[in-house]
């Protein structure tokens, strides 16, 4: 017959192991593909396509993107108290919430709550230094996404920012919208910059990132896009995990161009501060409902 010592110590392993079941379940967790972020990654190989973990709410934040930056561990993070919550057809209503995640912060206040899926799409114009480039947004399918950057547009959130992250052809995005980055291969904080408010990521279904689309960097933790996105210029295979929220329909040739020039301090991935310097001017949304 057991002990009354036998049995705590039974208890005891049985409290162990179920500790490192969930230690190894939440590495497993972590080591997902992710791709597009902001400033630290990991780099993975994924179908022939160098990607990699990068962090986008600063600091302790991983924000992934559309390529690669340097390399860190992801952190599990995105908001524990609060959670982002989705389009609430009932109310009209997002759920915005704090990003507690640190980082770089351009606060310009919390989008409002309430959305309207009409028009069902909305014109983005991002006057550049070398010209404008021009997206159709689905207000439709991404309405939190895109009410969040009528927002930001509005509060010139974007003007005078630099795009920060260069892919390359096996990779062929543009990661823009840190307000804080330097975008001079030099600075290892590009790419921690954000609004302080994360949201749910949208329209995932069958998503796809092939030639001319625009969607949104994350971290690894689901509801946790903030304000950086990704312009794509060829083919990408990413996993549906990032919310696709247009089309580019003018501008394609510039990110063409971009690309032909090449990166500066490449991170060991082919990623790196482009060389030819992007800088948002100014950003207009408009669409009448």
């Amino acid at each position: 017959m057991a002990t009354g010592k036998d049995r705590q110590k039974q208890l005891a392993r049985e409290h162990y192991e179920r500790q490192m079941q969930r230690r190894l379940e939440r590495e497993q967790r972590n080591k997902r593909t992710a791709i597009i972020g902001s400033t630290v990654g990991v780099v993975v190989v994924v179908g022939g396509i160098v990607a990699a973990v990068a962090m986008l709410g600063g600091g302790d934040s991983a924000t992934e993107a559309a390529s690669t930056p340097t390399a860190s561990a992801p952190q599990e993070t995105a908001s524990a108290a609060a959670q982002p919550k989705p389009y609430d057809p009932a109310t009209g209503t997002c759920g915005y919430v704090a990003d507690t995640a640190g980082g770089q912060v351009k606060d310009v206040g919390m989008p409002p709550a309430e959305v309207k899926l009409k028009p069902a799409t909305k014109t983005m114009t991002l006057e550049t230094n070398l010209g404008d480039i021009v997206v159709t947004l689905d207000n439709a399918k991404a309405p939190c996404t895109v009410n969040s950057l009528d927002h930001l547009a509005s509060k010139n959130f974007y003007d005078g920012s630099k795009c920060h992250r260069l892919g390359n052809d096996k990779f062929p995005m543009l990661q823009c919208g840190d307000p804080k980055a330097k975008a001079d291969g030099k600075a290892q904080g590009d790419g921690s910059g954000g609004p302080g408010y994360v949201m749910v990521e949208e329209n995932l279904e069958g998503a796809t990132y092939k030639r001319g689309v625009m969607a949104m960097a994350k971290t690894q933790a689901p509801g946790s896009t903030g304000s950086q996105f990704f312009l794509v210029y060829g083919d990408i295979g990413l996993t549906p995990d990032y919310t696709p929220v247009g089309t580019i329909t003018k501008g394609l040739d510039i990110l063409d161009k971009v690309n032909k020039a090449g990166v500066i301090g490449d991170s060991g991935d082919g990623t790196g501060a482009p060389k030819e310097t992007v800088e948002i001017k100014d950003v207009t949304i408009s669409g009448k409902s």
